[in-house]
Formats: structure tokens, sequence, C-alpha cells
């Protein structure tokens, strides 16, 4: 067998060795379990109003949102889905979320990225208090 033989061989045989690792790599990028909602569908009751104090915020995993509380006492709630893979996001550190799945990090006040992969800032939604509840949905 010729050297120019056994090196294309050599090369073929790393070539197949490397697609599935590429391939796990790629599948590494989609949420875990599946596509979960991007934002909530409908209304949702998160809590009670006294949960989310002036200048913090609250993580409500369940229904993947984020609640912050500007210090003039105003709520903002965003979608904690990353925009960069889909994953959910499960960590909230003062006002910093974190993604599990590549370490993206976003304001929870403003939902603009702080580190990436992600650039795209999370999806607002609408928030309101009723009843001394807090409430989220959907965009208008």
């Amino acid at each position: 067998m010729s050297a120019q033989s056994f090196a294309s061989r050599r090369t073929v045989l790393r070539g197949a060795a490397v697609v599935p690792v590429a391939g796990l790599g790629l599948a590494a990028c989609a949420a875990p379990g599946g596509s979960p909602e991007p934002t909530p569908t409908g209304s949702v009751d998160l809590g009670a109003e006294s949960e989310v104090a002036k200048g913090g915020a609250r993580l409500y995993r369940d229904h993947n949102v984020v609640v912050s509380r500007g210090a003039d006492g105003g709520l903002k709630a965003y979608s904690t889905i990353c925009t960069h893979a889909g994953c959910a996001i499960n960590k909230l550190q003062g006002t910093t979320l974190t993604c599990p799945c590549h370490g993206s990090e976003f304001d929870a006040a403003s939902g603009k990225v702080l580190a990436a992969p992600a650039t795209e800032p999370l999806n607002e939604l609408s928030v309101k208090v009723a009843d001394g509840r807090i409430v989220a949905g959907p965009k208008s």
C-alpha cells in the first residue's frame, strides 16, 4: 500500500470518528428535555407582590419567568428561556440570571445580555399586580 493511500485511509477514518462527536456538540445546544414555552401562553399568578423587594428580583422556575422591582417600585417581567439555545434559566444571583447550558448571563431588571454566547435580550412579558398578587403573561 502506498503512503498516499495510507494517508487517505487515515483521513477518512479520522473524519468518521469526528462526525459523531460533532453531532453530540450540536445536540448539546438543544434545550434539555425539548423546547419549553418561551413565554407564558396566558396570564399566570406568580405569588404575593411582597415576594419581590425593591432593587431585587425573583425567579419563578415553574413558569419560566423572572420578575424584578426597580427602586421606584415598578415591576418588570421577562421569560427565562435563554435566547441562545432555548434552555430554561435556573439560576438567579442578585439580579443576574445564568443559563446552565452555555453560561449566558442576563440582567433580570432589563433583560439585557451581560455575557455571551447569547446576543439577544430576554423576551419581556406583561406584568401587573391584581389583589396583591403578581400576574405575568404574554406581552400585548
